[in-house]
């Protein structure tokens, strides 16, 4: 099995090779980082679109596109975006939703997802957003662990707000560290490199 990986940040490369090599080792995984798709998206050049057009109809095989930011325009041009087997699991989970995220370039597109998963369930739960914008300039700097321990932390605090909760979902791929610091939370943290290499690879 082959598979193509759009990125706009190079940690995620390695992300996903971990993430390889523990799940499907015989799969071949080929990388396409561009950062500065994400600083164009953000600024509303339109023409990122047909640089990732481009992108997706020469790989030769499926492709999972990485970024939140450009995952609606990916998913148009047949790709699989990297928060839809994240949004589905979310959906069914039957309760409050928190809805954590670092860029606000993701929730717009974040959200829509999820009610789409929401309604493709036929279910009415409540989404709790949680805007953690202030921390986005840490992972910009490479600053990774202080980056994931904020988050971590604010998300925590946030949980204990809401009774109802049914699970927190990770909007980022950046914020995917986060869950592993919150195992110990009654409700699952749901972060998307592991469910979107899973659904990419059909294991």
């Amino acid at each position: 099995m082959t598979l193509t990986l759009i990125h706009t940040a190079k940690v995620h490369e390695a992300t996903f090779n971990t993430l390889r090599d523990r799940l499907a080792p015989g799969a071949e995984l080929t990388h396409v980082t561009r950062p500065e798709w994400l600083d164009r998206a953000r600024a509303g050049d339109q023409t990122v679109t047909e640089d990732l057009a481009h992108t997706i109809a020469k790989a030769p095989s499926a492709t999972l596109c990485t970024c939140t930011t450009l995952g609606e325009a990916a998913e148009s041009l047949g790709a699989l975006r990297i928060d839809w087997p994240m949004m589905q699991a979310a959906a069914q989970t039957g309760g409050a939703i928190m809805l954590a995220y670092a860029l606000d370039s993701t929730y717009e597109p974040s959200l829509a997802l999820l009610d789409r998963a929401l309604q493709a369930t036929g279910t009415r739960q409540s989404v709790h957003p949680l805007p953690l914008t202030q921390y986005w300039p840490l992972f910009e700097a490479g600053e990774s662990d202080a980056f994931t321990s904020v988050v971590a932390g604010e998300i925590r605090q946030a949980a204990m707000t809401l009774p109802k909760l049914s699970c927190v979902v990770l909007a980022q791929a950046s914020m995917a560290p986060a869950a592993e610091r919150l195992t110990d939370m009654r409700v699952p943290v749901l972060a998307s490199p592991e469910l979107a290499l899973r659904a990419a690879l059909e294991i």
